[in-house]
């Protein structure tokens, strides 16, 4: 869960934008991308169990073969940086808008945040998602508990404003779709590495289950405290935090923190898969690499948030939509025509 929830899931801004703008049928969206989160999630955890997969490139290219797999890799291994560098702008904006305090001052401590974890290593990364995943859920909860009980959801108002919202995607099921497909493109990293710790397959589809359905349930919760307050949070970047404002003032600020937390996880998640797909942890390149790359997206971040999500999140997407095709193919293949493991030839320098 703590790979895909971010930024994006923690500001309602995602929520809004592939589900939220259907209206009613946002809700039949949502069980699908449940399902796919549980599908896409176990294949992902045991490819990396069977590959014992150092990073996101062994499962890509085992499922896509030699071509698909080269390009989706680029593709990730790319979009790895992008979303950190849109993390780093995240916490400068935050700091400012919620706290006063300087943009550069939030992408400094994020990114030192973010790098000294990554050096930590996999447990870090792991330690540092698992305790941040349940804040947040009993925060997203919490406040879709107390915007219900303020003011339930008018179907009649909702379908009104519905008719008249642009949603990102054109069309309910492709929204589910394109929505999975660009929380997994930046999750593979993690999870692809996480798959090879465990080696039991019942403990790897339990993790799939639990998490596909933990994201539907805290999905579900945010969706349905914008319907409960349309068409008012149309007009805001972060409509979760000027829902949690019309709770209280104090709502309005721990919401933030939370947020906060969420852009980090999704930050040490994206540092962590990006060094991992050019160097091997336990190699001295690896902290290398940590460092410049961390020094290369304070710079990057400085350009806004608004701006990189707004280039970086459709983008992705749809790029996205080749990882679970070759996904999908490889799954199918698997089970059509059984293939020895794939073993890389030439490892990582």
């Amino acid at each position: 869960m703590g790979t895909v929830v971010g930024a994006g899931f923690a500001s309602g801004q995602e929520i809004l934008q592939f589900f939220s703008f259907f209206g009613i049928k946002g809700l039949f969206a949502l069980l699908v991308a449940t399902a796919l989160f549980v599908f896409f999630g176990m294949i992902i955890l045991d490819l990396g169990r069977k590959l014992g997969a150092d990073s996101h490139r062994e499962i890509i290219q085992y499922a896509g073969g030699r071509w698909v797999g080269t390009a989706v890799d680029g593709v990730i291994t790319f979009f790895l940086f992008g979303a950190l560098t849109a993390m780093t702008a995240g916490a400068g904006a935050i700091f400012r808008e919620q706290f006063g305090l300087p943009h550069i001052a939030g992408s400094l401590v994020l990114v030192a945040a973010t790098m000294l974890t990554v050096l930590v290593g996999i447990s870090g990364v792991i330690s540092a998602i698992s305790y941040v995943v349940p804040v947040l859920l009993l925060a997203v909860f919490g406040i879709a508990a107390a915007t219900l009980a303020a003011g339930p959801i008018d179907p009649g108002a909702v379908a009104l404003w519905a008719g008249s919202s642009r949603p990102a995607v054109p069309f309910w099921p492709l929204s589910a779709v394109v929505y999975v497909s660009y929380n997994l493109v930046l999750g593979v990293s993690v999870l692809g590495p996480l798959g090879r710790h465990v080696q039991d397959r019942h403990t790897i589809r339990k993790g799939a289950l639990y998490g596909g359905i933990g994201l539907g349930l805290g999905a579900l919760a945010i969706n349905l405290s914008l319907l409960a307050r349309v068409p008012a949070i149309s007009g805001f970047e972060v409509p979760m935090v000027y829902i949690a404002a019309g709770i209280s003032p104090v709502a309005q600020v721990a919401y933030s923190i939370v947020l906060l937390a969420e852009v980090y996880t999704t930050a040490v998640g994206s540092l962590y898969g990006f060094a991992e797909r050019i160097t091997d942890q336990g190699k001295p390149l690896f902290r290398w690499i940590v460092a410049g790359t961390g020094v290369a997206a304070f710079g990057a971040g400085q350009l806004g948030f608004s701006t990189l999500v707004r280039v970086l999140y459709p983008a992705v997407g749809y790029a996205g939509l080749l990882m679970l095709a070759g996904l999908l193919y490889g799954y199918v293949r698997e089970r059509v025509v059984p293939r020895p493991a794939y073993k890389p030839g030439d490892k990582k320098e």
